[in-house]
């Protein structure tokens, strides 16, 4: 079911302005009950604003009358006849502009350390372009005098998950493409490949 603009702002109403149940506040706004709850107890939410959900109509009054009188029906969103925006199609996930500078550092990270990714993989991961992803590895990007590899994750331009399931799926499709020489410092002389985050949870060891 399609939820409400802003669930705990419009939750904070239905709780201080109407006598609907936790349990239908909560489905309505996709909390969880007890969230609710704490809402009504001055415990969760504090200092966000209540926003009245007939009053952009998403609910309607007599739609909320009808489940005060009976906690059991559920509240129903109201039929909305503006257009609904569009969800983004698939791609390289959208980085905020204070974040991107430090792109460059994450995609050489990875291509150091995973190389087995395929360039539209890094490009998602990161939320960059192949042609970033190139001048990067060949060392003709703008501003290669001051790269240093990052863990992107540390970054946080992308989740350990996705870093996770995306190495797993190119190791899965390309299993010699898994790296097994040892990285290489910045002074080209050899170091032992660290043991990054993603490795050790594809051995699964957690220690």
């Amino acid at each position: 079911m399609a939820l409400p603009l802003m669930p705990k702002a419009t939750a904070v109403w239905l709780v201080d302005n109407t006598s609907l149940s936790f349990d239908q506040i909560a489905e309505f706004c996709g909390l969880h009950p007890l969230e609710v709850q704490g809402i009504a107890d001055g415990e969760v939410a504090i200092g966000i604003q209540g926003i009245d959900p007939t009053a952009n109509n998403q609910l309607t009054k007599e739609e909320i009358a009808r489940c005060e009188a009976d906690p059991k029906r559920k509240l129903m969103m109201a039929k909305q006849d503006l257009p609904q925006p569009s969800k983004r199609t698939k791609g390289p996930r959208y980085t905020p502009v204070a974040k991107r500078a430090h792109q460059p550092n994450g995609i050489a990270w990875l291509l150091r350390h995973h190389p087995e990714l395929k360039d539209s993989q890094v490009a998602k991961l990161i939320g960059t372009t192949k042609t970033t992803i190139e001048a990067v590895r060949n060392r003709t990007h703008w501003d290669s005098a001051n790269i240093r590899p990052q863990d992107p994750v540390l970054l946080e331009l992308c989740t350990q998950t996705d870093l996770n399931n995306a190495v797993y799926r190119a190791r899965k499709a390309n299993p010699e493409a898994v790296r097994t020489t040892p990285v290489e410092d910045e002074d080209d002389s050899p170091a032992e490949a660290p043991t990054t985050a993603t490795e050790a949870a594809l051995r699964g060891d957690f220690s």
